[in-house]
């Protein structure tokens, strides 16, 4: 038995004989210990000898073997615990020491969550903090965080009664409990609940804000690949790990909203799997992973207020029925633009914090007001050709590094999605192809990922999509399913671009560059794949194969434009910026990179726009540095 002051003992006078301990009634099986002695209460006679209570959770036999006297209910005496058994039971002696010293043991040792697996069956105190309370058709479910992870404790008054009302999120608690396993996962049954005092709430605090951030911390990973471009976005990765990580170990739920396309999710799936499995270490409800994390795909390129308002009702009637907290969005390949700022702005009115990676050309002085963190390769300099996907599998690795060698590949399939023309593209290809991936084969991903984002729209397709990026664990299945999606894929756009291709209207640019532009609505098949925007694109790269030379490309419809180019410099939200203010009232809006956007507009000045947007390419300068691959 450990006597020192901080297991909560205090000592009573007496002469200097053996000690002999008097445990609290709160006191646990983890505070007691062989050989040592104390002073114990008769709770039953058997005919082979007396069970006694040390306190009210420590009990065992003495067998009459061993037993001198003769004792009845309420009796007391003094016992050495002569052993702790594997079952967990426990065998005492009775003894009569001379002059003993009496040392009162006020509570026990605390278990931490991280341990409790250890002590199963047994009796255990816990102190922490809450974070969740759910009242169910039995138990009150308060989940309890310390600083290695978090429990929950079932406490029952009676069927559908809140038990320890005036305990509420965010108290500092001790629980003394038995542990036990329900379906396979570590719960505390609570005997005991406290609310503790200002004086002690400030010391477990202290303590567990330290434990915190040191489980919180990202893990130290080497990059992929050396890219010094990338090291300042790095260290803002590494903040963005930490926080997501201490987002959970607080039980706060993430909702993840990614742009629907290869790159989002390129992006969105390794992130989801490592926090998954963050989730599931450190807590040890094991539908936990299930309940704190959702991802959701968004078909606008910023996060619309459908979209917002969809969110929040689930995440009000969330807290309402399972008492989560509110939960922090993590926006990744979106949410760095001036249209996403209305939605932001109304989840300021609950304090949800906003967490965006993306690689689209921002406008930080509207959004980062609003944000918690913002990591996007323009704010050092450098711009979309570091993908989203680039980024957020360094994000996953940090999140959870055992993931690393799985996701090899991904980098250069986001890459080769968005049309990255990075000097690393080379460098992510070669480790796509040491890990087994050849450069057609990750096109053939690519293409796969966008035939079936298109078929799942809102739905995110968890297996679907881990099996297309080969994160599933059966690589034949992602082999025949890459080959059935990309086949279908191809099937399908040669159909819309052999119907579309005769109506394409071309023009010369007074700077030398071809411009080809066709009415997506007019003379593309709708509601089937591949969408405008693919459809374009794919008019595009046939255009600039056939040409060799700049190229732009617009596809258009009633109330939008999707616009492509190679080898011209358009700055796209520079020339919507300056849209909207040249033709009010045409409500101009949209953005992108420097050679991939899109806008929209009112219909009735659909002409207008066209006219002055081609006007605005006339203008722009070309460059060589902005050419495709697929010209070299």
């Amino acid at each position: 038995m450990d006597s020192s002051v901080d297991a909560g003992e205090s000592p009573s006078t007496g002469a200097a004989g053996p000690t002999v301990y008097a445990l609290a009634d709160s006191c646990t099986f983890a505070d007691v210990e062989e050989g040592a002695l104390y002073h114990a209460t008769v709770n039953g006679v058997v005919e082979y000898g007396v069970f006694v209570d040390v306190s009210e959770h420590v009990s065992g036999l003495v067998h009459d073997s061993v037993l001198d006297g003769e004792y009845d209910v309420g009796d007391e005496f003094v016992v050495e615990l002569a052993e702790i058994r594997e079952d967990g039971d426990l065998s005492f002696h009775e003894t009569d020491p001379a002059d003993p010293v009496t040392v009162e043991v006020r509570h026990g040792e605390n278990v931490g969550v991280s341990d409790l697996a250890d002590s199963v069956g047994q009796t255990v105190h816990v102190e922490g903090e809450v974070v969740g309370i759910k009242q169910t058709g039995g138990p009150t479910l308060f989940q309890l965080r310390d600083g290695s992870g978090v429990v929950p404790a079932a406490a029952f008054e009676e069927a559908g009664v809140r038990a320890y009302p005036d305990v509420e999120i965010g108290d500092v608690v001790r629980v003394t409990g038995d542990v036990e396993t329900r379906e396979g996962a570590v719960q505390v049954e609570v005997d005991e609940l406290a609310r503790l005092d200002d004086e002690e709430s400030a010391e477990v605090r202290e303590r567990l804000e330290a434990q915190l951030d040191e489980t919180a911390a990202p893990a130290e990973v080497e990059p992929l690949i050396e890219w010094e471009a990338f090291e300042p976005i790095r260290e803002e990765l590494r903040g963005v790990a930490k926080q997501l990580r201490r987002a959970v170990l607080d039980g706060r739920p993430i909702r993840m909203r990614h742009h629907a396309d290869g790159d989002g999710m390129c992006a969105s799936v390794p992130v989801q799997l490592a926090l998954q499995n963050f989730i599931g270490e450190v807590h040890e409800d094991s539908q936990a992973p299930q309940h704190l994390f959702r991802r959701l795909p968004s078909k606008a390129p910023y996060y619309e207020m459908e979209d917002m308002t969809r969110d929040l009702n689930y995440a009000l009637e969330d807290q309402e029925r399972h008492g989560q907290k509110l939960p922090l969005l993590l926006m990744l390949d979106n949410g760095s633009t001036e249209e996403d700022t209305p939605a932001y702005r109304a989840l300021a009115q609950y304090d949800i914090p906003i967490v965006v990676v993306d690689h689209h050309h921002p406008d930080p002085e509207a959004v980062e007001p609003l944000l918690d963190a913002h990591v996007n390769p323009y704010l050092h300099d450098e711009d979309y050709r570091i993908t989203t996907g680039m980024m957020s599998v360094e994000l996953a690795r940090m999140i959870d590094p055992s993931l690393s060698s799985d996701l090899e590949h991904i980098p250069a399939v986001a890459g080769l999605a968005d049309r990255s023309q990075a000097d690393a593209m080379d460098d992510y290809l070669a480790l796509a192809n040491e890990a087994g991936y050849e450069e057609p084969d990750l096109h053939d991903i690519s293409e796969a990922l966008d035939y079936a984002a298109h078929w799942l729209r809102y739905n995110s397709g968890d297996a679907v999509i881990e099996d297309v990026l080969n994160l599933g664990g059966d690589t034949e299945r992602h082999h025949d399913l890459v080959e059935f999606l990309a086949g279908r894929a191809e099937r399908d756009v040669e159909k819309q671009i052999e119907d579309a291709l005769p109506h394409i209207d071309h023009e010369m640019l007074s700077n030398d560059a071809h411009l080809y532009r066709v009415d997506v609505d007019e003379f593309a098949h709708r509601f089937i794949y591949p969408a405008p925007g693919k459809t374009t694109g794919e008019i595009h790269d046939r255009k600039v194969q056939e040409t060799g030379d700049p190229v732009i490309t617009i596809g258009f419809g009633p109330d939008f434009a999707v616009l492509r180019s190679d080898g011209v410099r358009l700055d796209i939200p520079q020339m919507v910026s300056e849209l909207t203010e040249e033709l009010p009232g045409a409500g101009v809006s949209g953005g992108g990179h420097l050679v991939v956007g899109s806008i929209k507009f009112v219909p009735g000045a659909r002409e207008e726009v066209l006219a002055a947007l081609v006007e605005k390419m006339s203008d722009a300068e070309l460059d060589d540095d902005l050419r495709s691959t697929l010209v070299e």
